[in-house]
């Protein structure tokens, strides 16, 4: 039996990390642990412009942890008048790494996302062009489609299409949730990918309902059948380089998601590694974790795999079941719950 696993330093493909106290609140929960992310952009308002791109991304680097190495990789936020000079202005400056589809109310602040694909394709054509990742949120938000339908359909009637329009765009299918996502990405040998959340590979849809309505499980995309998660970590753990960690952490203060209409969003950053790597000794996959984890992203997005090590070893520790933060507490995925495998050298941030 495995008890120690040294890797390279992996990075979060998908994160939100908020803004203001709760930015300083949840970040060292991912800095101690990844040395990119790639930091969602539906802040409010969002970050359409290069200037407020580069604003944000001074409020995260202020609020790191001293001596540390994170660097986070800023996206623009999609909608239908979006100014596709400045896009690629953001892009030629290295502001921008990638762009992000949200359909309009598709989930957490997407009211400004982008209502019909067809209104974008200048857009699209642009960054088709420059090599420019598009990163989508992948649900329709037809009110006539069931809510676990939803990921399936897009692909249908918006993923399958566009690609077949623009073979040339680079895109990241991200948060999977389904088996047909699965073998949709497995399908297209090419400029597509796809990011797995580490909540979506433990919990299937019995987890919201479990002993009553569990609101801390609720998140978007919604999860699925138990079919869909079986199929997810198989795609995870396959070594296919399609596949990546990105661990969609959306902390939401307790009050918001306990509550009549809560919140979508799973805070699983305290212990994200911990979980995917429980996930991969579960399938025995071990071996695989660090393509996973650290290199298959990294290749997708050109950029080089970090140099630096991070180990995990085989120690029970307990997540906390709160997390103070902006003056109220956030409940984390595993919150009470004892894990199997610990970071090494990871002091719990203050």
């Amino acid at each position: 039996m495995i008890d120690h696993l040294t890797i390279r330093r992996p990075d979060d493909w998908h994160l939100h990390l908020r803004d203001g106290a709760m930015l300083a609140a949840v970040l060292p929960f991912t800095a101690r642990q990844f040395g990119r992310a790639i930091v969602m952009p539906n802040l409010v308002p969002p970050v359409t412009t290069v200037a407020a791109a580069r604003a944000y991304e001074a409020r995260i680097r202020a609020a790191l942890p001293p001596a540390s190495r994170f660097t986070p990789l800023m996206t623009c936020y999609l909608t239908d008048g979006l100014d596709k000079a400045e896009l690629e202005r953001g892009w030629g400056e290295r502001v921008f790494a990638a762009a992000k589809l949200y359909p309009a109310k598709a989930t957490t602040n997407s009211e400004h996302g982008v209502t019909d694909i067809g209104k974008i394709r200048p857009v699209l054509e642009t960054m088709a062009r420059l090599g420019m990742p598009l990163l989508v949120h992948g649900e329709v938000v037809d009110p006539a489609v069931d809510i676990f339908d939803r990921e399936a359909v897009f692909i249908e009637r918006v993923l399958a299409p566009l690609l077949r329009d623009l073979p040339g765009l680079r895109v990241v299918f991200e948060h999977v949730t389904t088996a047909e996502a699965v073998a949709f990405v497995e399908s297209i040998p090419e400029n597509l990918a796809a990011t797995i959340t580490a909540h979506h590979l433990v919990i299937n849809r019995n987890a919201l309902f479990q002993g009553g309505l569990r609101p801390h499980a609720y998140c978007l995309p919604v999860a699925k059948r138990e079919r869909h998660r079986l199929a997810l970590r198989r795609a995870a753990v396959s070594g296919d380089p399609r596949f990546f960690l990105g661990t969609d952490s959306a902390p939401h203060p307790a009050r918001d998601k306990e509550t009549a209409c809560g919140c979508a969003g799973i805070f699983s950053a305290p212990a994200a590694l911990e979980t995917y790597l429980t996930v991969f000794d579960q399938e025995g996959a071990l071996d695989r974790f660090e393509g996973f984890a650290a290199l298959h992203g990294a290749a997708f997005y050109k950029l080089p795999p970090n140099q630096d090590r991070v180990s995990l070893s085989r120690r029970a520790w307990t997540v906390p079941a709160t997390i103070e933060a902006a003056g109220g507490h956030l409940v984390p995925f595993h919150a009470g719950e004892r894990l199997a495998w610990q970071l090494d050298a990871a002091a719990e941030p203050a």
